[in-house]
């Protein structure tokens, strides 16, 4: 077994039984306890499981990572996923990028464009955004939240309904393995399924860790969306729903699309 293929396991272990010790997992995989204690120390790194003493637990499915805890982590494949999706967008291109620290990696990759137009319910990528001369960046109005600077509530669905783009960037929290898209914010996510309803291309930026995250409030399904870009290839589950629903698949590092790629994108 591959340090990958155990890391993997013991996510699946945990997540299965809701908390699992060190001399349970050294026992269960034959490997040494300081094995395990980096193999647990790397996962929570990746936010996908929570340390605890003695062991390992499940991150919570209320409350999400703090946001500046979620800026760091899995930064480099977060940033190669989002140079693969801002080279599917064209210049002179509309679109919606909401909440979440993946886009606002994704509007930094965007800043080499011409001519976007971006609506945005986040202020951290209108600040990103806003040096651009050729770029046109509207706020939506609505309750800014201060833990992160995301825009929601009844004014920010309003605003969004008034238009129709090219594409939505959206991220989420959590995916689980039926390919329901997971958040942890009610009016986050009423917004999330306006920019998806309002998108004639909806793109999903996910990095690995979202495929083993649990969250409480149900956005909608991974067949609703056109494009997802993540930086490993997803369960087995996943891909079939991928594959059966036309979504093309991106992973960061190939070339070409794993599959079905998304007609008319340059």
């Amino acid at each position: 077994m591959t340090q990958q293929e155990r890391q993997d396991a013991i996510v699946a272990l945990v997540k299965r039984q809701g908390y699992a010790a060190i001399e349970q997992l050294t026992e269960h995989f034959a490997v040494t306890p300081q094995t395990i204690r980096r193999d647990l120390n790397a996962l929570a790194s990746e936010g996908l499981i929570r340390r605890v003493h003695g062991g390992a637990g499940l991150e919570s499915s209320t409350v999400n990572t703090a946001y500046q805890t979620r800026k760091t982590l899995n930064l480099e494949a977060k940033r190669r996923i989002a140079a693969l999706l801002a080279a599917q967008i064209p210049d002179h291109a509309s679109l919606f990028i909401n909440i979440g620290t993946s886009n606002e990696i994704v509007a930094e990759a965007l800043r080499g464009h011409h001519g976007l137009e971006v609506i945005t319910n986040n202020l951290n990528v209108a600040a990103i955004l806003q040096h651009n001369e050729d770029f046109n960046v509207i706020i939506a109005g609505g309750q800014v939240r201060s833990r992160d600077g995301g825009i929601i509530g009844e004014a920010t669905i309003d605003f969004i309904n008034q238009f129709k783009v090219d594409f939505g960037i959206i991220g989420i929290s959590g995916i689980d393995e039926d390919g329901s898209l997971l958040e942890f914010d009610y009016q986050e996510v009423r917004v999330a399924q306006a920019i998806i309803h309002n998108s004639r291309q909806v793109f999903l930026i996910a990095d690995h860790s979202k495929f083993h995250r649990n969250a409480v409030v149900r956005q909608g399904k991974i067949t609703q969306i056109d494009a997802l870009f993540t930086d490993r290839r997803p369960p087995e589950s996943i891909c079939r729903l991928l594959e059966n629903h036309d979504v093309a698949l991106h992973i960061a590092g190939q070339e070409t699309p794993a599959y079905a790629p998304v007609e008319g994108v340059i």
